[in-house]
């Protein structure tokens, strides 16, 4: 039996995924296979966009379209549980643990060093070795600004902009910018 997507979507339910799991080696060879084509990626020059296109395709395990534009380096713990939209940019030095899944809706913007993160660990101390994962979804035409940290479970509203180095923890509705440390909603659109 192919246990694989059984635990790629107990991954995405927020179920905890402990390290002795029988079905983390399949989960795990994934991961081998996200730092493999990261490392590759990572070696390319931003004028090579076709091999960047590429590369990142096989890594999130489905092809981005033409519209797609990313300047590595590029970092992720999976890379199949990626989405991306059309007209998808995303900066330099961006990180995306999306175990749990990330969406980029078309025209998302993403700007350097912005970390999506969809996996966390239990708070028991005897848990802690074993992970939970929950969805990030970034509607169109959002703009996640420099440095700026979304959290696992979190919605981005279309249109919406996460001012630089904003943690996000919570959903942001559409058309409001959010700043801040936790980000709180500093105005409307």
């Amino acid at each position: 039996m192919d246990t694989s997507s059984t635990i790629f979507t107990r991954d995405k339910a927020g179920e905890i995924i402990a390290l002795d799991d029988p079905e983390y080696p399949a989960l795990f060879k994934v991961i081998l296979k996200a730092i493999k084509t990261t490392a590759e990626l990572n070696t390319l020059v931003t004028d090579d966009i076709g091999a960047i296109r590429a590369l990142f395709s096989r890594l999130i395990n489905k092809t981005v379209g033409e519209s797609f534009f990313l300047i590595p380096p590029f970092y992720t713990d999976f890379g199949e549980n990626i989405e991306i939209g059309k007209n998808v940019f995303v900066n330099h030095a961006c990180t995306f643990m999306d175990r749990g899944g990330i969406t980029l809706e078309d025209e998302v913007l993403i700007g350097p060093k912005v970390n999506l993160i969809t996996t966390n660990h239990p708070l028991p101390p005897a848990q802690r070795r074993a992970t939970i994962s929950k969805p990030i979804w970034i509607k169109k035409k959002a703009w996640i600004g420099a440095g700026a940290t979304i959290l696992a479970g979190v919605t981005i509203g279309e249109n919406s902009v996460v001012a630089a180095g904003a943690v996000v923890s919570k959903d942001v509705p559409d058309n409001v910018v959010v700043g801040g440390i936790p980000a709180r909603i500093i105005k409307s659109l």
